[in-house]
């Protein structure tokens, strides 16, 4: 697993950037993407994926401290990543 501070020092490293410059960056793009999908909107990057948002209507389900008793989920809205194909293909090989 890689964590936030290695994936900044890789992109440094991969771009020449300081360390600085690479957390602004992928806090600039973590920023956009996370308004991007406050308003509705979807960020698609070809070759790697999607970044979009998805509706989960209410529903019932069952209370984990007593399984007898059901309880009520309330619809919510769901951040999703959708892998591109040559994301896909590149993990799969």
């Amino acid at each position: 697993m890689m964590n936030k501070s290695e994936l900044i020092a890789n992109i440094a490293e991969k771009s020449n950037l300081s360390k600085a410059d690479a957390t602004r960056a992928l806090d600039a793009f973590l920023e956009t993407v996370r308004e991007s999908l406050v308003k509705g909107e979807k960020v698609q990057l070809v070759g790697f994926g999607t970044f979009e948002t998805r509706q989960r209507k209410a529903r019932e389900g069952r209370n984990p401290r007593n399984p007898e008793e059901t309880i009520k989920i309330p619809a919510s809205t769901a951040p999703v990543f959708k892998a591109g194909k040559n994301l896909k293909d590149a993990v799969n090989k």
